[in-house]
């Protein structure tokens, strides 16, 4: 195996952490949610480990898509696994409160309504 596929294998291993850590922070908030320290821990944890998935997505980013070399034809379909999903990661954690309290066209849209 390349370097690359070393990476994308570890980058798919972040990703499958942050989704167990995600999943076991639902299940234990709905089922002992008086148990704030684990959820405390859980969140802190799940919020260093989706920093790090972003992160090593940034770097890939950069890697491939770098102007002085030619580094497309190492996209695969692991690697456009990965960008898929960290579409939908950045959609999904994007804060979306900042746009919908500050816009003012939704403003207008609102008090329209």
């Amino acid at each position: 195996m390349d370097k690359f596929t070393v990476y994308v294998t570890l980058v798919f291993i972040v990703k499958i952490l942050f989704i167990i850590l995600a999943i076991s922070e639902q299940v234990i908030k709905h089922k002992k949610p008086n148990d704030k320290k684990l959820i405390e821990k859980l969140g802190f944890w799940k919020e260093r480990i989706e920093f790090i998935f972003k992160a090593m997505m940034a770097v890939i980013l950069i890697y491939l898509f770098n102007p002085r070399f030619d580094n497309i034809k190492l996209i695969n379909y692991e690697t456009k696994l990965l960008l898929y999903l960290f579409g939908f990661v950045l959609i999904i954690t994007a804060d979306w409160n900042t746009f919908f309290k500050e816009s003012l066209g939704l403003k207008e849209i609102q008090y329209s309504v």
